[in-house]
């Protein structure tokens, strides 16, 4: 007996194959098999959606390998990922054997397990099925839809809005999230309030603190005491009275655990507890799930990581309840076992929650192990889940009303606490926020009505002012692109990283901070396209995507409906000129392009000339503001930045502003404006030699520089230390795309750019590890997308062994010494691989030139000449 079983990773492979035995062979489909290929007619409307799909080269070897074993196998069983990406790719390998005539008339069976475990291997191996025709179809809608967007929308973006990378179904709405909230951010309006707080104590000495809720019979909220005089006022009037307690009242309350992990949920915790960026939370619940070596048998430690649902197996549930009891007390178990419900949008319950397989392994004995991320990752797992199912905490919620008598005013001030009568779930874990709110978590002292009260401190007021909405965490985001049910979430921590590849967000303190770029390219989809990056809209086309999973709507008439719309927005823009969509932008863009003046005059009037109007431009490098009447007058800055706060007026007619001396050179420092932003300078050129300069990083203030940032920035890069293990240096710097720290050759992002004048060799080390865990089988870096060449297809950039590189097709080119890949724009990409191409580099056989591949070659020309017609356009926008 010879089966055959297709699973995707070679991990699982071996493992499978050690609990199935000799009559199985068990090999890697290495994922996906097949894909659509980056060009036009890839998914084909006139044709019905014909999708046509190709092989890479690596995949048509291990599918030439998996035909082989087909042909003298008995059976061939499909077991990939139990999820509809894990049905697609069966069903691809199925389509290619069938068409290399590789099956004859063995069985093909389909089985799912949501585990790496001897059991549910072996339980899943008695339960065969066919492949969901369903599942595969809204896989088949979904990648036809992402590539009819994609490939439609983003050349409007390149040919109307230059500097724009992309746009996608999700990551296009995603990014509008994210710009909305710095939206809502600029237009906030601080409102003042004071608060007034008492330090009491009871007679027998106990202090704890009140705050004032109520005047003359009216309740007062947070923020109605709105002004220093009425703060004053209420201060002596409770300074002047004799203080008692008028009421107590103690209410019992209950705290119940959270659910289980999902896939969203997991993600957003690892985010706020472990410092986790949702890639590489899912690098490593991979890892745990197709499992670590224990006494010699390799045991997936977690289940299926890819899932919406919350419920667990009986089996797994009653296994944690015989452990809470076990080590908590029968106290801590309930009477029945917990049970959940999702609350997410197009959920699929059948899927079951992230949990331990075994939840006798502990974290204790599994740290030994792991690897340090791995086991943080697997603690937080087992704990929620072991939590999930553990009696709920009991609190006693206690309101202290307080009477302020002898004033010529009625006052009440009130103290609240809340007290843990049983910990239950809370002895082992309490869920993160994203927003820590102020709590009730304090204790108060024993009271009773009628008790008097002293005042231990004079009573403090103290102004405050509302602030506005937080900026989104990665975590964030991602609950709030499952609450609006955008995205599915296999697709949230891919979408983030898209966000941050493309340089439309940045990560600045943990926060996602818009980029010009993504601020640009949201304005021009909200102005042009404003129905596909509406949350509803894309919200609704995920449910008909869901509807077609459970085979109740056909997913050719879902494609049908959206192309006949889809199509005519993007007819619509043929004929868009550049002029129009600079008014649009200007518009929808205002108060970002032109903030207002501290002067109150008309912030669209140019600083310099005084007669022209300020415009967004759109340049070769990217997008600026700039006057109307160029060329005469040349003003022009960055946007949404000025110089000092004074659109440059305070810095003198030709936009310097001296900072100070230099105490190391006795240069002069400097502050200017230039084309790109607001920069420093290290005295002035010398001949031919440029002075050293910086640019100001995002976040940074121009107004509020002063000499010593000045310095810091012109210190970079900054040598942070010898590597352990090769003795070459590492070094902090800033780049194009964020803060960063880089040895022979990687480059891995911090945090912040504070971390790049802060961070220490071994955070700088493991940063660097991290990164270097992405590099392929030849010891490649993942690349880098830098966006399409114009003869079509991706140019990709690289960390090789002998340098950084840039990639396009076969085409290898080397990046100049000293160049930085990660300020390395697409244009720079494009003139370095035609050179190499030219010059027949890039493999053994001279690379072909890419515009020679098909009579389509044309399109690089095309583009050429719409170029030169949208800078003649823009000339003429500029005056």
């Amino acid at each position: 007996m010879h089966n055959v079983v297709i699973v995707e990773s070679p991990a699982k492979a071996k493992t499978i194959n050690k609990y199935l035995g000799s009559d199985y062979e068990v090999l890697a489909s290495y994922g996906h098999v097949r894909d659509l290929p980056a060009k036009d007619g890839s998914v084909d409307p006139e044709a019905d959606f014909h999708m046509l799909w190709e092989v890479d080269g690596k995949s048509a070897q291990r599918l030439n390998e998996i035909a082989r074993a087909v042909k003298g196998a008995d059976k061939l069983i499909l077991a990939t990922d139990p999820d509809r990406e894990g049905e697609a790719i069966s069903w691809h390998v199925l389509e290619v054997l069938r068409a290399k005539k590789a099956l004859k008339d063995q069985p093909v069976e389909r089985v799912v397990f949501n585990a790496i475990t001897k059991q549910a291997i072996l339980d899943a191996m008695k339960h065969p099925r066919e492949i969901d025709s369903a599942l595969v179809d809204a896989y088949l809608a979904r990648r036809a839809l992402d590539y009819l967007v994609g490939f439609n929308l983003s050349p409007v973006l390149w040919r109307k809005l230059p500097g724009a990378r992309s746009a996608g179904r999700v990551q296009s709405v995603a990014l509008r999230l994210v710009c909305d909230r710095e939206v809502e951010i600029e237009r906030f309006k601080p409102r003042e309030y004071w608060s007034l707080v008492a330090q009491l104590k009871t007679p027998r000495g106990e202090a704890f603190e009140a705050r004032i809720s109520s005047a003359d019979g009216k309740r007062l909220g947070r923020l109605d005491v709105a002004d220093e005089a009425t703060a004053t006022a209420l201060k002596q009037a409770i300074e002047a009275s004799e203080l008692a307690v008028a009421n107590v009242e103690a209410k019992p309350g209950r705290r119940n655990p959270q659910p289980p992990f999902t896939t969203s949920t997991l993600q957003q915790e690892a985010s706020r507890k472990l410092g986790f960026a949702p890639n590489r939370t899912m690098q490593l619940a991979q890892r745990l799930y197709e499992g670590v070596d224990i006494g010699g048998e390799t045991v997936g430690l977690i289940t299926y990581m890819r899932t919406d649902g919350v419920d667990m197996a009986p089996e797994a549930v009653t296994a944690v309840r015989s452990l809470i009891g076990s080590d908590y007390g029968d106290r801590y178990v309930p009477s029945s076992p917990r049970r959940y419900t999702t609350k997410a949008k197009n959920a699929q319950e059948a899927h079951e929650a992230v949990r331990p397989t075994d939840p006798r392994r502990t974290p204790k004995e599994m740290a030994r192990r792991l690897d340090d991320d791995q086991a943080k990752l697997y603690e937080l797992i087992w704990k929620r889940t072991v939590a999930s199912q553990m009696e709920s905490a009991e609190v006693e919620r206690t309101t202290v009303d307080i009477s302020a008598n002898g004033s010529d005013r009625r006052i009440e001030l009130r103290a609240t606490g809340t007290v843990v009568t049983f910990d239950g779930f809370l002895a082992l874990y309490q869920e993160g926020r994203d927003d820590e709110e102020d709590d009730e978590a304090r204790r108060l002292p024993q009271m009773s009505a009628g008790e008097p009260l002293a005042r231990v401190a004079p009573v403090a007021a103290t102004q405050h002012f509302t602030e506005p909405p937080p900026r989104y965490t990665e975590a964030a985001l991602v609950k709030r692109m499952e609450e609006l049910g955008i995205g599915r979430p296999s697709t949230y921590a891919a979408t983030l990283t898209v966000l941050r590849d493309r340089g439309y967000v940045q990560l600045d303190k943990k926060r996602l901070v818009p980029d010009d770029k993504g601020r640009l390219v949201t304005a021009f989809l909200e102005s042009f396209f404003n129905r596909y990056v509406e949350y509803d809209f894309t919200a609704g086309l995920e449910e008909q995507l869901d509807r077609v999973s459970n085979d109740e709507l056909d997913w050719k008439e879902v494609l049908r409906d959206f192309w006949r719309e889809f199509t005519g927005a993007i007819d619509a823009t043929k004929e868009l000129r550049v002029t129009e969509v600079l008014n649009a932008l200007n518009e929808v863009l205002g108060p970002y392009i032109f903030p207002a003046r501290a002067d109150g005059g008309d912030p669209r009037v140019c600083p310099t000339c005084g007669t022209g109007q300020l415009s967004l431009k759109l340049g070769k490098f990217g997008s600026f503001v700039g006057c109307s009447n160029y060329p005469e007058c040349r003003y022009t800055r960055p946007l949404g930045a000025e110089l000092d706060g004074t659109d440059g007026a305070a810095a003198g007619g030709d936009g310097v502003k001296t900072l100070g001396t230099d105490p190391a050179s006795g240069q002069e420092v400097t502050l200017r404006n230039g084309r790109f932003g607001p920069y420093v300078q290290l005295g002035e050129p010398v001949e031919k030699e440029k002075p050293k300069r910086a640019s100001l990083p995002k976040g940074w203030s121009a107004a509020e520089l002063d000499l010593e940032g000045a310095l810091r920035l012109l210190s970079l890069p900054r040598l942070v230390g010898v590597h352990p293990e090769s003795g070459k240096p590492i070094e902090a710097n800033l780049g194009r795309y964020g803060p960063y720290v880089s040895h022979d050759g990687v480059y891995a992002n911090l945090d912040g750019v504070d971390e790049v004048f802060s961070v220490g060799i071994n955070r700088a080390v493991a940063a660097l590890a991290e990164k270097k865990e992405k590099r392929g089988a030849r010891g490649a870096v993942a690349g880098r997308a830098l966006g399409e060449h114009p003869g079509g297809g991706p140019i990709t950039v690289h960390a090789g062994r002998y340098g950084p590189y840039v990639k396009y097709g076969k085409v290898n080119a080397t990046l100049p010494q000293g160049t930085d890949p990660e300020a390395l724009t697409l244009d720079e990409a494009v003139r370095l691989v035609d050179a190499k191409a030219e010059k027949g580099g890039g493999g053994r056989k001279p690379a072909r030139k890419p515009a020679a591949k098909k009579p389509a070659a044309k399109k690089p020309a095309a583009k050429k000449a719409a170029s030169a017609k949208t800078g003649k356009a823009a000339k003429a926008a500029a005056g």
